[in-house]
């Protein structure tokens, strides 16, 4: 299905450690917006939808999220190498530290670790469409909110690239639903589940 290439998708050269951002950008590995709760929740939808080019969309999204996943936690991993204990301390990093040491764990900024329930997978072409089209502007929004905290340039020119990536992925799955409503009675848009009701 897929062809990996060794290399990311956007370099990250990120020089100067600093625990206390990874702290929250790790939110983007495996918070409730992050990007592996946008790859799970897409390359499960795909397998009921009934509709083969929006099938095809989702399968390319997913695989690019893993993408973005990597990336992210490529920043969290340069973040947080050679960081002395003054460094974690003084940063607050401490509890993280003792659980993970410098390894990547998947985790919300607040600490919680990735939950299945973070991603929707239900099963009817227009509820799921609608949640991501959602979930990519919550991305956008939670990589917005880290461009107003960082002040490093190795990390935000990578972080700009990613937030790009949603809007064109919201717009993507825009052009998904269209794709559905077009097969689609417009008197039913809303009251039954072309995955389900139409076979």
């Amino acid at each position: 299905m897929w062809t990996y290439e060794r290399k990311l998708q956007y370099p990250i050269n990120i020089k100067n450690p600093n625990p206390a951002m990874a702290k929250f950008i790790i939110t983007q590995y495996g918070g409730p917006d992050g990007e592996m709760a946008a790859s799970m929740r897409y390359l499960s939808q795909r397998y009921s939808m009934p509709y083969r080019k929006v099938a095809g969309v989702l399968t390319d999204i997913g695989s690019e999220e893993l993408g973005h996943f990597e990336m992210v936690a490529t920043i969290v991993h340069q973040l947080t190498r050679n960081m002395t204990m003054e460094q974690i301390k003084e940063a607050g990093f401490e509890t993280y530290f003792v659980d993970h040491t410098a390894g990547i764990y998947p985790q919300a900024a607040a600490g919680f670790p990735f939950d299945a329930l973070c991603f929707q997978s239900k099963g009817d072409a227009i509820t799921d469409l609608h949640e991501d089209m959602a979930a990519e502007q919550k991305a956008r929004t939670t990589y917005d909110n880290i461009l107003r905290m960082v002040d490093d340039p190795d990390v935000i020119e990578p972080i700009k690239f990613l937030r790009q990536r949603e809007i064109v992925h919201y717009q993507r799955f825009g052009e998904a639903l269209r794709l559905v409503q077009d097969n689609l009675d417009s008197k039913n848009f809303y009251a039954i589940n072309p995955e389900f009701d139409l076979k």
